[in-house]
């Protein structure tokens, strides 16, 4: 019974393709866009694709030809093809401001950059589009009943580039390039006011200030070694219990001890003038 069940589905797939094939190659408009459409609802959306574009041209500055535009802009979404799927969203909003699609178009134009957004260690060109594209949707369509969705997309985007920001000046950190590593951090902590990455934003800058001042020239040694004082007593004013005290503290002590010595060397020379 099996086996005769699945001759029966082999038969007709065939005949199906058959039909299709036939009517590609060999059909007349109608019957070509009448099988694109029955392809587009059944979710066949490769075929589809085909179809539509190959009866577009007949029907340039007729009223099918936005019906045309507007599912072939679906296909591509559907198949995951976002790039592609944005550009003909985009095309669709510019051609056909009036349409009764034009909302789904925005939303859809929105929903494909955002989809093209990489993870945050790759570069974030796609992202600032797709941030682009949701606020578009935002102030065009308040709301909407996709505005609490594209609203938590905006948000996710937002710390997806947050993220990226903190992980460049952690970086510097870590590969010990302390002074860019304080100017990242003290931009990263002036852009994100909010962030949830402030307390290791100003551990890390008190660290790397410590850490150039500890490893500094001698002329150099003071006034860096009084910058880190300042960097601690920032961090500890907001984190007063952070889980970095410990750690803190005992850097702190370092960089006490050495501008203790450092000014008493200067001292010294400044006496001996």
């Amino acid at each position: 019974m099996k086996k005769i069940v699945f001759l029966l589905v082999v038969i007709v797939s065939l005949s199906a393709c058959s039909e299709y094939n036939k009517v590609l190659n060999k059909g007349d408009i109608k019957s070509q866009y009448k099988m694109a459409e029955e392809m587009y609802n059944a979710g066949k959306y490769t075929k589809a694709m085909t179809l539509f574009e190959k009866v577009a041209p007949t029907f340039r500055n007729k009223p099918q030809l936005q019906r045309i535009r507007y599912m072939s802009a679906k296909s591509d979404y559907a198949l995951k093809n976002y790039d592609l799927a944005a550009y003909r969203f985009n095309r669709f909003i510019n051609n056909y401001p009036k349409s009764s699609k034009i909302e789904e178009a925005y939303y859809l134009a929105a929903q494909s950059q955002y989809k093209l957004s990489p993870p945050s260690s790759l570069d974030q060109k796609d992202t600032y589009k797709a941030l682009s594209s949701l606020q578009t949707f935002l102030d065009k369509y308040p709301n909407s009943k996709y505005t609490k969705e594209v609203n938590n997309q905006y948000k996710e985007l937002t710390e997806k580039l947050e993220k990226k920001a903190f992980d460049i000046a952690y970086l510097y950190y870590k590969t010990e390039k302390y002074k860019s590593a304080i100017v990242a951090f003290d931009n990263f902590i002036s852009e994100y006011l909010g962030t949830k990455y402030k307390e290791d934003a100003l551990f890390y800058k008190f660290k790397s200030a410590a850490i150039l001042g500890e490893k500094s020239v001698f002329y150099k040694k003071e006034k860096r070694l009084k910058n880190a004082l300042k960097a601690y007593k920032r961090f500890i004013k907001y984190y007063p219990k952070s889980r970095f005290k410990k750690e803190a503290d005992k850097e702190l002590e370092k960089v006490t001890r050495e501008l203790e010595i450092t000014e008493s060397l200067n001292r010294k020379q400044n006496d001996g003038l």
